[in-house]
């Protein structure tokens, strides 16, 4: 039966198991827009409040729209039609559509653990710790070993079946002939999102592999030069597991909701062009 409660009971529920101090410095998790005593009946998950997720929460009547990246990072001055971020925001609070988000806290709370379950590594531990507590040490990303040693090739493409990327960018020996077969992949570090910073991490902790998104060519090549391969599945391939992730814990917290998620849209696709002929292959 669908139930009606007050958008300060389901953020209390968040707050409680993605505390704010768990979070980077630099984020801005939390209620971002709207009223904490609106009423809810209807959430709906995403990763990013883009025009798309905003209509869709619009079309379906939603009253929280929770996603991982916050929408607003940094302060604004105004808040109108003339750019996009004030379109958003107009768009949610004319339509009482309360805005949350679950970054950081989320990668060290819930993300890690995601892609660690993901890869299937054993004996994981946290990559980068960044936060201590009488239970233990929490952080970002996870570090870990294959159950079998792997070819990065065989690694490349568990990370496509298992993270549901269409593709993903391999820094590393091309083991597709053969003749590569030397090279294996036993100790994995994971990190979704944005994982340049990880590099150093993954080095230290001796690491084969660094799965992550966003790695520019520099970045991949010095790492390279220090014996560290680079899977990069992209930003949006290595998190948007948190829409499912999440939706499935509010449905189990509070039952009487209707929670939808946003479909999976990733955001670019990759087109191979043959460069003799210059058309598509």
């Amino acid at each position: 039966m669908k139930k009606s409660m007050t958008c300060n009971e389901i953020l209390n529920k968040l707050e409680t198991e993605y505390p704010a101090d768990y979070a980077e410095d630099w984020d801005n998790p939390g209620l971002l827009a709207g009223r904490r005593d609106g009423t809810v009946q209807t959430v709906l998950v995403a990763l990013d409040a883009t025009e798309d997720v905003i209509e869709q929460a619009v079309r379906q009547h939603a009253d929280l729209l929770i996603t991982h990246h916050p929408l607003l990072f940094h302060g604004i001055r105004s808040v109108n039609d003339q750019d996009f971020i004030g379109r958003r925001l107009l768009t949610l609070i004319e339509n009482h559509i309360a805005c949350y988000a679950i970054h950081t806290n989320f990668d060290v709370l819930g993300m890690a653990e995601l892609n660690e379950k993901q890869l299937g590594l054993q004996n994981a531990r946290v990559l980068d710790i960044t936060k201590e507590t009488e239970n233990g040490t929490e952080g970002i990303g996870r570090i870990g070993e294959m159950k079998e040693p792997v070819s990065l090739r065989q690694m490349a493409a568990l990370v496509s079946v298992k993270m549901g990327v269409p593709s993903v960018r391999c820094y590393g020996p091309d083991d597709s002939d053969g003749s590569a077969h030397s090279v294996l992949v036993r100790r994995v570090a994971v990190c979704g999102g944005s994982g340049k910073s990880m590099i150093s991490h993954a080095l230290r902790e001796g690491a084969d592999v660094l799965v992550t998104g966003d790695i520019d060519y520099h970045s991949a090549i010095d790492a390279l030069s220090c014996g560290l391969y680079i899977i990069d599945a992209g930003h949006y391939g290595t998190e948007y597991g948190f829409i499912s992730a999440l939706a499935e814990k509010l449905r189990g917290w509070f039952p009487g909701l209707t929670v939808s998620e946003a479909p999976i849209r990733h955001p670019y696709t990759d087109i191979s062009f043959d460069p003799q002929e210059g058309s598509p292959k």
